[in-house]
C-alpha cells in the first residue's frame, strides 16, 4: 500500500464530498442564528443554547461512529456504507431546519431549532467522521496525503466561498423593505431545498469516486464480530490516543481556536452588515475574490510543506490569518483618519484583499490539520499494533465540536450582552454597541488562538520521523519485523504505549 498512487479522479471525488459539508457549515455559520434571532425573533442567547446543545450531542456521537467505523466489516467496505447512508437524512433536515411552521410561541421555535439542529449534526456525522478516517486509509504517503486532504479542504472552501455569493445573489437581494436581505423569510424555503440538493449529489459523488479502493483497503486485525464495540473499550482507545504528546498538542491547540472560530461565526453577519455597513450585493464579492486564495492555496501547500515540514507550515500560517484578520478591524476600532468610511467601495477593496490572504492560508491550516492526524494515526498503530483512524479523527471532531458548542453560547450571549437589536435595520444600531461587536470579533478573542498556536509548537513527528514509523509499519505488516527493532526507534512518547505512566506524561 504504501508504493500505491491514488488516482486523480479518485483524489478529485474524495474532495468533491466536502461540497456537503461547506454547505451545512454556510448554513450554520452565515444564516441560521441570524434567522432564528434576527428573523424569528427568539433571544440569540437562547438560540446559540439550541446550537450548543446539538453541537454538543454532536461532539459526543463523533468518537461513536468512529469506534464503530473502525469496527464495522461489510463487502462495501469499513466507511462507505456510513458516508453514502449520511445523504437523504442530512438533506431532510436541512430542509426542515429553516422552514418551521409559522406562529410558534418562542419555546416552539427553540425546540425546532434544536430538534433539527441535532439531526442535520447527527446525520453529518456519518458523513463526516468515516470521510477522515478513509482519507487516512487510501495513502500512506507523506506528501500524497497532504496532497488528498489539501483537496479535501479545497472543495470545502470552494463551497464555502460559492455558497454565499451564490445565496445572496439568487435568494437575498437586498431592497426597501428588506436590508439587510437576509430578514426576508420567505426566501429561505426555496434556498434550503437547493442547498440539500447540493448535498446529496456531493456525497454520491464522493462514494461513487472512492469505490475502486475499496479491496485495498487496510483491514483492520481486530475487526471480527466478537469484537464490537463496547463503551469501556471505547474509552481505553481515547486513553490510548491521549498517551501521545503530538495527539494531545493539536487536540487541545485545535479546542482553543475552534472555540474562537465559533464565537466569530455568531458575529460574522453582524460584522458585515451592522461593523463594515455592506450590502449583501457587496459583501457577495468577498468569498467570490476569496476563490483566487483558494486556489493559490491549492499550489501552495505541497512546496510549503516540503520547505517548511508540517509543523512549521501550521505555526506560520495561523499566525499570519490572526494578524491579518485583525488589521482592518483594529483600524476601524482606533478611528484612523485615513481608514475607508462604512459601506464604502474602498472599504470593501480592503476587505477583498484581507479575504484574499485568509483564503489562500486557511485551507493550508486545515489541510494541514488532517494530515498531521493521520500521521498521528501511523505512530498509534505502531504504538498499539491497531488502526484507528476512526478514533483518532473522531477525537479530532469532539474538540472542534465541543469547545464550538462553548464559543456559540459564548457568542450567543455576548449579543445580549452588549445588547443588540433584534430585527435591526441597518444603519439604526448604536455606535457604541458596534464598537463592542468588532472589539470582541477581532483583537478580544485573538489571544485564545495565539495560545492555540503555542500548543501546535508541540507536535513531534516531522518528515523524518514518519519514514521510520512508515519503515516499522511494513515490516510489521510482512512478517519481517520483530519487537527488539521496533523498540530502537521508539521514542518516549510512545514507548509508554497504553500504559498508565504514558498517559500521565
Amino acid at each position: 500500500m504504501a508504493s500505491h498512487k491514488l488516482k486523480r479522479s479518485v483524489i478529485l471525488s474524495f474532495g468533491f464530498g466536502q461540497l456537503s459539508e461547506a454547505v451545512k457549515n454556510s448554513g450554520f455559520n452565515v444564516f441560521l442564528l441570524f434567522y432564528y434571532n434576527q428573523v424569528l425573533g427568539i433571544s440569540a442567547t437562547l438560540s446559540s443554547i439550541a446550537l450548543a446543545i446539538a453541537l454538543l450531542f454532536d461532539a459526543v456521537s463523533d468518537p461513536i461512529v468512529g469506534s464503530f467505523s473502525d469496527k464495522l466489516r461489510t463487502p462495501y467496505g469499513r466507511r462507505h456504507p456510513l458516508i453514502l447512508i449520511a445523504a437523504l437524512p442530512l438533506a431532510i433536515s436541512f430542509y426542515c431546519l429553516f422552514n418551521p411552521p409559522s406562529g410558534f410561541s418562542e419555546a416552539a421555535y427553540f425546540a425546532w431549532l434544536l430538534i433539527f439542529a441535532i439531526l442535520v449534526r447527527g446525520s453529518l456525522t456519518l458523513y463526516h467522521v468515516p470521510h477522515l478516517a478513509l482519507g487516512a486509509e487510501l495513502t500512506e504517503d507523506y506528501d500524497q496525503r497532504s496532497l488528498l486532504y489539501s483537496m479535501s479542504t479545497f472543495f470545502g472552501f470552494l463551497g464555502g466561498a460559492l455558497v454565499v455569493p451564490v445565496s445572496y445573489t439568487l435568494f437575498f437581494p437586498t431592497t426597501e423593505a428588506f436590508n439587510p436581505a437576509l430578514l426576508n423569510q420567505e426566501a429561505y424555503q426555496p434556498w434550503a431545498l437547493s442547498a440539500g440538493a447540493v448535498m446529496i449529489v456531493s456525497i454520491l459523488v464522493c462514494v461513487l469516486g472512492t469505490w475502486r479502493e475499496v479491496p485495498r483497503l487496510v483491514a483492520r486485525s481486530d475487526a471480527l464480530p466478537e469484537n464490537r464495540m463496547h463503551l469501556s473499550e471505547l474509552f481505553a482507545e481515547f486513553k490510548a490516543a491521549f498517551a501521545n504528546r503530538s495527539f494531545r498538542a493539536i487536540f487541545f491547540g485545535m479546542m482553543l481556536s475552534t472555540m474562537v472560530l465559533a464565537v466569530e461565526g455568531v458575529f460574522n453577519p453582524f460584522m458585515g452588515f451592522h461593523f463594515w455597513g455592506l450590502t449583501t450585493e457587496q459583501l457577495r464579492w468577498i468569498p467570490l475574490a476569496q476563490l483566487v486564495g483558494l486556489c493559490l492555496s491549492v499550489l501552495l501547500l505541497p512546496p510549503i510543506t516540503r520547505w517548511l515540514d508540517k509543523k512549521m507550515t501550521l505555526i506560520v500560517s495561523a499566525l499570519v490569518v490572526i494578524v491579518n484578520i485583525n488589521i482592518p478591524i483594529v483600524l476601524s476600532l482606533t478611528g484612523v483618519a485615513w481608514f475607508p468610511d462604512k459601506g464604502s467601495e474602498a472599504l470593501l477593496a480592503l476587505l477583498i484583499v484581507s479575504g484574499l490572504v485568509t483564503a489562500a492560508l486557511a485551507p493550508i491550516i486545515f489541510a494541514t490539520l488532517n494530515s498531521m492526524f493521520a500521521d498521528i494515526a501511523d505512530e498509534h498503530e505502531l504504538d498499539t499494533g491497531y488502526r484507528r483512524e476512526g478514533v483518532i479523527f473522531a477525537a479530532r471532531s469532539f474538540a472542534v465540536k465541543a469547545t464550538g458548542s462553548l464559543g456559540l453560547i459564548f457568542g450567543g450571549a455576548l449579543l445580549d450582552v452588549i445588547a443588540f437589536p433584534r430585527g435591526a435595520l441597518m444603519g439604526t444600531v448604536d455606535s457604541e454597541i458596534v464598537w463592542l461587536l468588532g472589539f470582541i470579533a477581532g483583537p478580544a478573542t485573538s489571544v485564545f488562538t495565539i495560545l492555540g498556536v503555542l500548543l501546535y509548537a508541540r507536535y513531534s513527528i516531522n518528515r523524518d520521523r514518519h519514514a521510520q514509523i512508515k519503515g516499522l509499519l511494513a515490516e510489521r505488516r510482512s512478517g519481517s519485523s520483530d519487537a527488539a527493532k521496533s523498540n530502537q526507534v521508539r521514542q518516549p512518547s510512545i514507548e509508554a504505549g497504553m500504559s498508565d505512566e504514558g498517559i500521565k506524561r
